[in-house]
Order: structure tokens, then C-alpha cells, then sequence
């Protein structure tokens, strides 16, 4: 160290000489972590995307299974089959899931677009009326035709996704396997006999499949367009699902209005039942849950993605009994 013309303390010029050289060191020694880090945790990468997947499909179906079966208590024990008003009720709870994560500020959220608005209008009314169909046949239909004919619904998504030019197609190795798989469990569930079908499940169910698969495959498409020709907006998976959860409340408000049921909701729910409340709002957050994540799938990844979440236990469940 190089000292000052009294020979007591060091120059400026040998300070700076030693903070360089400790500094030079540091930044060496960071750059080495960071590169073992990096080559560490490359080899991971697809585990841990597997794993997060596998998470997501284990709490849909729970979800899924948990709504179900307080749906099979509530619907006939109150008497309350009514599909519009809850689909109306369970967009705003998710309206509010949203709003809560973003004031929490987990999910930031751009205010609402007209013209995106105008862009997600087919899926928002697709979604609208195939998530009323769907609380329609939980309540009314009982013959297993509804869950069996949603069995189709990955490869509806991928017809439609050839239809609507996706610039992600699925291969056709995997459009192979999940024909495979999707027309062994429909034909294992048919031999097994399905009690009488009525006239508006053989006419619903049907809809209710190409509603969805055209509602997630334009989803889609319209997410892809905002990645690729609004690159500067940074529109979020997030702000595309809420865009759609405004247009969808906007829809089944009005839809509320001229529907007659509208009136017998408020009048003939058990509103001083705890028990009421509380199976109705496990209905409303579970069945949320279960849109945003069938909905995000296929804004981040792609309708076929978001299909086989929503069918993955139903078209498994034959498959075991064989097992």
C-alpha cells in the first residue's frame, strides 16, 4: 500500500487500487455462482414445469370433484336449478378474485379496453352460454349424456385450431393419442350402459361442447395476436381474462334481466339458511377456480392444453375401471 509524503497514511491512489481489486474479485466470484447456479438449475426446468402442471390438474380435479358433490346436495335439497343467476354470481366472484389479487398487487391489472373488449365478444358470449349450460345440466341432467359428449372437447379444440390457423398445433403423434384415449373411454362408458336421455340433453350437450371448444380455441387466438402484433401494450394473460370476465358479467347481466329466472332466484332462495349460503358460495368459488384455470391454460398455452385439464378426470375415470 502506498503511503503519503509523511509516510502515516494511505494515498487516494492506493484506495482506489485496493476497492478495484476487491471489487474486480467480487465480481468474479458473483458471476461464477450465478453460472453454476444457472447450469444447476437448467437440468430442472422440466421437472419443475411437470410438477407445476401436475399440481394444477390435482386441484382442478379436486375442485371439480368438491363442486360436484356439494352440487348434488344443494341443487336438490333447496330447489334451486337456477343456472342463469349462479353463472351471473360466479363471474362476479371472479371478477373479485381478480381485483383482490391485483390490489394485493400479485396480478396487475390494466383498466378495461374497448377494443379488446370488441375482440374477446365471441368468447365472452360463447363462454357465457356454455358455462349456463353447464350449471343447467349439474341441476337437470342425469343420464351421464353431458359429461360423455364434453369427453370430445380436446379434439374439438384442435379441429378449431386448424380452423382459426393457430401458429402452435399440436403434433399429430399427440392428436393420435388423444383420439386413442378419448374414444376408449367414450366406448367404455357407452358399454356400460347410460340410463334415458332426454330431448334437451341430446340438443344442450352437443352445443354446449362446440360453444366451448370455440370459445377456448378464440381465446387463444386472441391472445396469440396481442403477443405478436402488440408487443409494446404488454397485455398479460391476466388483463385478456379479465377483458373477458367484464364482457361475460355484462352479457349474464343482461341475460339475468330478460330471463325469467332472474325473479324466482332472489324470491325463492333460503337466504336465512347459513347452510344455503354456505354450500351456494363453495359452489361459486369452486366453479370459479375451475374457469380461471381452464381459461389461463389456454391464454398461456393453448386451447388443447386447457381442454385436457377440463376433461382429464372424466376421460380417466373409465380407464381405471379397466385397471
Amino acid at each position: 500500500m502506498t503511503m503519503n509524503h509523511r509516510g502515516t497514511h494511505p494515498t487516494t491512489w492506493g484506495c482506489l487500487l485496493t476497492e478495484c481489486s476487491w471489487w474486480m474479485r467480487w465480481r468474479r466470484s458473483a458471476c461464477t455462482l450465478r453460472r453454476l447456479s444457472s447450469d444447476v438449475w437448467k437440468p430442472l426446468v422440466p421437472l419443475l414445469c411437470f410438477s407445476a402442471t401436475l399440481v394444477v390438474v390435482v386441484l382442478y380435479a379436486l375442485a371439480d370433484r368438491l363442486r360436484s358433490f356439494v352440487a348434488d346436495i344443494f341443487i336438490p335439497q333447496y330447489h334451486y336449478p337456477f343456472a342463469v343467476p349462479i353463472t351471473f354470481v360466479q363471474v362476479l366472484v371472479t371478477l373479485l378474485y381478480l381485483l383482490v389479487l391485483h390490489a394485493m398487487g400479485l396480478a396487475p391489472l390494466k383498466p378495461y379496453s374497448l377494443s379488446l373488449g370488441e375482440r374477446l365478444l365471441v368468447p365472452s358470449i360463447c363462454g357465457s352460454a356454455q358455462a349456463v349450460l353447464g350449471v343447467w345440466a349439474e341441476a337437470s341432467a342425469h343420464s351421464g349424456m353431458y359429461p360423455l359428449t364434453m369427453g370430445l372437447l380436446p379434439l374439438l379444440c384442435v379441429g378449431w385450431s386448424h380452423c382459426l390457423r393457430l401458429a402452435l398445433l399440436p403434433s399429430v403423434h399427440l392428436t393420435g393419442l388423444i383420439t386413442v384415449i378419448t374414444f376408449t373411454s367414450i366406448t367404455i362408458t357407452v358399454s356400460q350402459g347410460l340410463p334415458s336421455v332426454e330431448v334437451l340433453e341430446c340438443l344442450y350437450a352437443p352445443l354446449a361442447l362446440l360453444l366451448h371448444s370455440l370459445s377456448l380455441t378464440w381465446l387463444a387466438k386472441v391472445a396469440e395476436n396481442e403477443h405478436r402484433h402488440h408487443i409494446s401494450s404488454h397485455t398479460s394473460p391476466f388483463d385478456l381474462y379479465f377483458t373477458l370476465m367484464v364482457n361475460q358479467s355484462l352479457v349474464l347481466g343482461f341475460l339475468c334481466l330478460l330471463h325469467p329466472e332472474g325473479p324466482r332466484a332472489l324470491g325463492e332462495g333460503s337466504w336465512h339458511s347459513l347452510l344455503f349460503m354456505g354450500y351456494l358460495l363453495a359452489i361459486l368459488l369452486l366453479g370459479a377456480l375451475q374457469n380461471l384455470l381452464v381459461d389461463m391454460a389456454a391464454l398461456a398455452f393453448s386451447p388443447l392444453a386447457a381442454a385436457i385439464l377440463h376433461t382429464a378426470h372424466g376421460l380417466s375415470r373409465p380407464l381405471y375401471s379397466l385397471l
